[in-house]
């Protein structure tokens, strides 16, 4: 795989002890992020929140950053992205923050430093719209939601 740069930002030095995302493994194709909060942050039973990172990056243009969910934290305890995938746009260059959703029964602790979500690197197409009055035909036609699989 050939390397693209992504500048990263430290908003404020508070956080400098919280790692920068990285990747696992050699095979991962998402690094985490973090929770950049102060102390504890108790996310309730069936709430959202948005949960800081203290980071900003310039993305190359052409391309985005998802933000996904880390498989552990919704298996164990129902913490998902609620936006999932979240997208951030190569001109934006706020803070990266994640809202956060609580699926579980019971409340969930975030920790500072916890490893919160992870965020991939993706290769965006720009799409050029082009109006027809007609579509090519397709084995699926007009079937809607739950139509596939369907006998």
């Amino acid at each position: 795989m050939e390397p693209v740069n992504v500048k990263i930002k430290r908003i404020k030095g508070l956080f400098n002890d919280i790692p920068l995302p990285a990747y696992a493994t050699e095979g991962s194709s998402g690094m985490d992020l973090r929770a950049a909060v102060e102390e504890d942050f108790i996310l309730k039973s069936g709430k959202f929140a948005l949960i800081p990172t203290n980071l900003s990056v310039e993305i190359p243009y052409g391309y985005e950053i998802q933000v996904r969910p880390r498989s552990g934290l919704a298996a164990k305890n129902g913490i998902s992205v609620l936006n999932t995938p979240g997208t951030i746009d190569s001109d934006y260059r706020g803070e990266v923050k994640v809202i956060l959703f609580n699926f579980g029964q019971d409340d969930f602790v975030i920790k500072r430093g916890e490893r919160i979500a992870q965020m991939v690197l993706a290769k965006v197409y720009l799409a050029r719209l082009v109006e027809s009055d007609e579509l090519n035909n397709s084995s699926r036609g007009e079937g809607g939601f739950g139509h596939t699989g369907k006998h």
